[in-house]
């Protein structure tokens, strides 16, 4: 009997402890982000994503109009209705960082900055945005053609 109850007491005190060591080691859990910005369709008909990227609270978007040769870039809010400090920046690709105010959008929008249009048959473009953050995310000398 002496053998049982001290049998009986590891196993209680293995399950607590295995227990113990689950919750020690489960790992923690942010509560989830919203969910990513689909593209809204704001540069108009005829305009197709040629690409994308995650600017922290949003995404923003690449496009292009095969017929016309336009490029077009809209940041889109993944917290739609709330005003957020936001960016859409376009231009021809060159070798500075001054951005004219004709190549950007930006200030407190709800839904989403720009549409951003720029001629760029045979050249390449330098494009990105932000979301209310100091996160602005830009593409040099890409998307050639």
């Amino acid at each position: 009997m002496n053998v049982r109850k001290r049998l009986g007491a590891v196993a209680a005190l293995l399950g607590t402890t295995v227990t113990g060591m689950v919750v020690a080691t489960g790992t923690a859990q942010a509560a989830p982000s919203a969910a990513a910005a689909a593209y809204n369709g704001g540069c108009g008909s005829g305009y197709s994503v040629i690409d994308s990227k995650n600017v922290g609270d949003g995404t923003v978007y690449l496009t292009y109009n095969g017929s016309t040769g336009y490029n077009c870039v809209v940041t889109v809010s993944n917290y739609p209705g709330t005003s957020l400090y936001m960016q859409a920046a376009l231009r021809l690709s060159r070798n500075d960082a001054v951005w004219n105010s004709s190549e950007r959008d930006d200030g407190y929008y709800s839904y989403y900055a720009g549409p951003i249009y720029k001629y760029a048959a045979g050249s390449c473009v330098d494009w990105g945005g932000a979301v209310d953050s100091n996160y602005l995310q830009i593409d040099y000398d890409d998307h050639c053609g």
